[in-house]
This record gives C-alpha cells, sequence and structure tokens, in this order.
C-alpha cells in the first residue's frame, strides 16, 4: 500500500535524493528511525486492508448463500420476463473476489446459464418481452463472465444487436435530433437515456475482440460520446437550453435531453435548469470512460468535481433514497475505472471511498444475508434478488483495490 496517496494524484515511487544529508550521522539515525516507523505502519495499514477484504468476502458469500436460495426451478432469477435479472445474478457469481464459481461453475449456475440462453432470439438480443437493449446488454456481460469459448458466437450476434440499437432519428447519419448516438431501452421506448447508454458501452466494450478506431459492427463511438455531453450539464460542450454552469449542477449529468428524474432549478434572469444528481452523473463518468475520451479532457473533470462536491453515501444526491443501489453499484465501477482511491469532499476532508462503502453495504446488508432497499421501490429495487446482485458486484469493486 502506499502510504503517500492522497486524492487522485498518485506520488512517484522513489523519493527525491535532493538533500539526502549523506554525510551526517544524526540525519541518517533519523531516517533509519522513520523508516521502522513507516515500515511498522506500513504491515499495520497493510493488515487493516487484509481485514477488510476478509469482511467483504465474508458479507459477499452471505449475499451468494442467499441468492442461491432465490433460484427458481427453471435456472432463473426473479422475473422471468427480464433476463437482465438472471444475468446480474450470474454475474454476481462469476464476479466475486475469491474467483471460486469461475474456477468450478456448480451445477446450479450451469443451470443458470441454460436459462439465460433459451432468451436468445433470431435477432441476436437476449430478452423476452421488450427492454431489448437493458436485458441484452446485462446478458453479455454474464456471458463474458463466464469465459466459456462456447458462448463466443452468441455474443458476437448479441454486440451486433447492441450496436443496432443506437438512435439515428431523422435524417441518418445527421446529428439532428438529441437523443442521436445514445441507446434506449429498445422497442416502445424509442427515446436514447443515460443508463441504458451506459449498459451498451460497457458490454460492447468489454466484448471487444481487437478491434480499433472503427467498430466492426457498425456502432458510432463518436456519436455516443456526443450523445454523452448533451447529458451533461457543461455549457462549453452543450449548448441545449437547459444546460447549465451554475455551480450545484456544473460538471453533472441528467437522465436525457431534456429529462432530469431529480427536476428542474430555477437561476437567476429567470431560465429554468435541469438538475444534475448522482446515478447518471457516475454513469456519464463511466460512459466516457468506456468511450476511450481521456482522463484530463474538460468533459471528465468536470464530471468528477461534480461528484467530488457532492459525494455521500447517505443518499442518492438529487433522488433521495431513489436508485439507491444502483448508485452504489455505479460510483464502484466509475471510481474504479477513473483510477481514484481517495475523494477530498467539499469540506476538504479525503475520503477513502472504498473503506466507506464497504462498511455501509455491511450495515445495510441484512440478517438473512441479502440486500433490499427499504426506503424506496423506484426502479424495482424492492426486488432484494436485484439489489442483492447489485450490493455483491459493487463489493467486488471495492475488494479488487483493497
Amino acid at each position: 500500500m502506499d502510504l503517500a496517496r492522497s486524492g487522485t494524484h498518485r506520488p512517484s515511487p522513489l523519493p527525491s535524493r535532493e538533500g539526502s544529508g549523506v554525510g551526517f550521522p544524526a540525519v541518517r539515525i533519523l531516517a533509519a528511525s522513520l523508516i521502522v516507523i513507516l515500515l511498522f505502519k506500513g504491515f499495520t495499514l497493510r493488515a487493516a486492508d487484509v481485514s477488510l477484504r476478509n469482511e467483504v468476502q465474508l458479507a459477499v458469500d452471505r449475499g451468494l448463500a442467499w441468492l442461491k436460495t432465490q433460484q427458481h426451478t427453471n435456472g432463473g432469477w426473479s422475473s422471468a420476463e427480464h433476463p437482465a435479472l438472471t444475468a446480474l445474478a450470474l454475474s454476481a457469481f462469476m464476479n466475486e473476489p475469491s474467483e471460486a464459481y469461475r474456477k468450478a461453475p456448480p451445477e446450479f449456475l450451469r443451470r443458470g446459464y441454460a436459462h439465460l440462453l433459451q432468451h436468445v432470439q433470431p435477432d441476436g438480443g437476449i430478452y423476452a418481452k421488450g427492454l431489448a437493449n437493458y436485458n441484452t446488454s446485462l446478458a453479455v456481460m454474464a456471458l463474458l463472465a463466464a469465459r466459456d469459448p462456447k458462448h463466443e458466437p452468441v455474443i458476437r450476434r448479441a454486440r451486433a444487436f447492441i450496436a443496432s440499437q443506437q438512435n439515428d432519428l431523422g435524417v441518418k447519419g445527421r446529428v439532428d435530433s438529441p437523443g442521436d448516438g445514445g441507446v434506449g431501452y429498445g422497442g416502445s421506448t424509442p427515446h436514447a437515456d443515460l443508463s441504458n447508454t451506459l449498459m451498451a458501452l460497457e458490454a460492447l466494450r468489454f466484448s471487444r475482440r481487437g478491434e480499433g478506431k472503427d467498430d466492426p459492427d457498425g456502432f458510432n463511438w463518436q456519436a455516443a460520446i456526443d450523445f454523452l455531453q448533451r447529458c451533461q450539464n457543461l455549457r462549453s460542450h452543450n449548448r441545449e437550453g437547459w444546460a447549465s454552469d451554475d455551480p450545484a449542477n456544473r460538471g453533472g449529468f441528467v437522465y436525457y435531453p431534456g429529462n432530469s428524474k431529480a427536476g428542474e432549478t430555477n437561476l437567476a434572469g429567470g431560465r429554468v435548469a435541469l438538475r444534475s444528481y448522482g446515478s447518471m452523473s457516475y454513469a456519464g463518468l463511466l460512459s466516457y470512460i468506456y468511450a476511450d475520451v481521456k482522463r484530463d479532457d474538460p468533459r471528465v473533470t468536470a464530471a468528477y468535481e461534480w461528484l467530488r462536491r457532492n459525494f455521500t453515501l447517505d443518499e442518492n444526491p438529487g433522488m433521495g433514497a431513489e436508485g439507491w443501489f444502483y448508485y452504489f453499484h455505479t460510483m464502484a465501477k466509475a471510481l474504479s475505472a477513473y483510477g481514484v482511491d481517495r475523494i477530498r469532499i467539499n469540506a476538504g476532508a479525503e475520503v477513502n471511498w472504498r473503506e466507506a462503502l464497504a462498511k455501509k453495504l455491511f450495515d445495510l446488508q441484512q440478517r438473512d444475508g441479502s440486500w433490499v432497499n427499504e426506503k424506496s421501490g423506484r426502479w424495482m429495487e424492492k426486488d432484494p434478488v436485484m439489489v442483492t446482485a447489485y450490493a455483491v458486484l459493487t463489493l467486488t469493486h471495492v475488494a479488487r483495490g483493497l
């Protein structure tokens, strides 16, 4: 562990040799003493990390033990109309920190994958009764987690299906609609949104097989980036009338251009702006990363600054308890991908987000090992199967950085 790690920056692994004091016995004695102290402190911190990793694994094991009891006799989990929920459960098992299930998948997981594959459609999508992109994208992530070569043809066709869901309304090949470049649920919901766009980008990014800038399935990554910035409160890159640079919203994201689940705010001069909120702002940051937008790009830095200023685990900022566990899950993925270990929050204090998030989830775990959003049922978070899968996946991302 790097004792000097702080904020978003990682110091050089070697100290400067300037002013080393060679030839001064007292300085050498002091330096030796400091090394002993730091080594002891380093051992203590590493021991604390090991202890937290063990606690995380215990919480994950309890969650997965409960999740196993919820599998239906047909091999699936939760709603039969949404194979994405089975996919989330499978991803939770196959990605857990010890990798025990991935190394030797037991029979119940093989049945789970067989059930998921029953939803493969002639068009290549993996869905049942709609929400085609949502279900297919999460199914692809579950299939990738299995690392089984026999799934490759299914993944390739599903990838092409996801790419075909990208919005291009109006004149083809021209960005003439705010939703162009994004991806929606599919089917009867034609408008694109940031949540579904994130899921699509994630599946496309991780199913990439050595492709360069040109996507073999025709997905327009630049158009996707353009859509992302039209979801961001950043006037330098978003000329939509609702976009704002006011301090409360600058850099954050909304659900889709012209729509924020967090509502509106009145600015000085009478202009109405859309409010940024937590889960979509993490989704926006992570989407930029998947789309290979550079870390120092002003859109990325503005997104991180909004998240830093609004960091909390007590709610989904701007939404209260709504989408709380989705917020945790997206936070863990985004901050891991961004490469930050500690966050300097608005009050000036530094927060080790992994430790704080793990402890929060420990406190929220039910006696039977499951998790559920007890405060809000919005976006299906009263379904303990979905929420437990979210929590296990969140803790998995936490564990990888300990």
